[in-house]
């Protein structure tokens, strides 16, 4: 009896419009983090991608509640935020949304391990295509040593955002 109220209860936070807001919300909270200043010299070139962070999870365990309109504008809005060539991160965001969801049945009730794993693989593939959109659009061969750190630095964050992630959505939309 408790177990089939415990089901109730989740499937009711599930179904609440403000759950079902939870992946665009964290998405955009995301992006805030990723483009406030610091005031640490050199802070901004290596701002970890939180915004990747979110995408990854939220296409892996809740794809539907992620539509790829909602991802497209959260990446123009950190564009604009962030001073850089509106569609670039509007792009990586779409791409990796892509790629996930082509490869999601891999990473779905696997290990921690596992998931990492894939996340630094589309981290590095998403890095890289920022670095050559970077140098194309400048029309020089950029540094490529900040884009290393900032993708270390990103991989390395990923276990804090994606147990923040996972406990926020068993939290508000249950275990489901």
């Amino acid at each position: 009896m408790a177990l089939k109220l415990a089901d109730t209860h989740a499937a009711q936070r599930a179904d609440d419009p403000v759950a079902q807001l939870l992946p665009i919300v964290t998405t955009l909270l995301a992006t805030v983090i990723s483009i406030q200043p610091a005031h640490i010299p050199g802070y901004a070139a290596l701002t970890p991608a939180f915004t990747l962070m979110a995408v990854y999870h939220w296409t892996i365990y809740r794809p539907d509640l992620l539509p790829p309109f909602a991802l497209f504008l959260v990446g123009i809005a950190q564009d604009l935020l962030a001073g850089v060539s509106p569609g670039v991160t509007a792009l990586v965001l779409l791409l990796a949304r892509a790629v996930v969801l082509h490869q999601r049945r891999h990473f779905v009730n696997r290990p921690f391990p596992f998931v990492w794993t894939g996340f630094t693989m589309l981290t590095g593939a998403a890095m890289l295509f920022l670095w050559t959109l970077h140098c194309l659009f400048d029309g020089v061969l950029v540094d490529f040593r900040g884009t290393f750190f900032r993708a270390v630095l990103t991989i390395s964050v990923f276990p804090i955002a994606s147990f923040l992630l996972g406990r926020t959505q068993r939290t508000l939309m249950g275990a489901r």
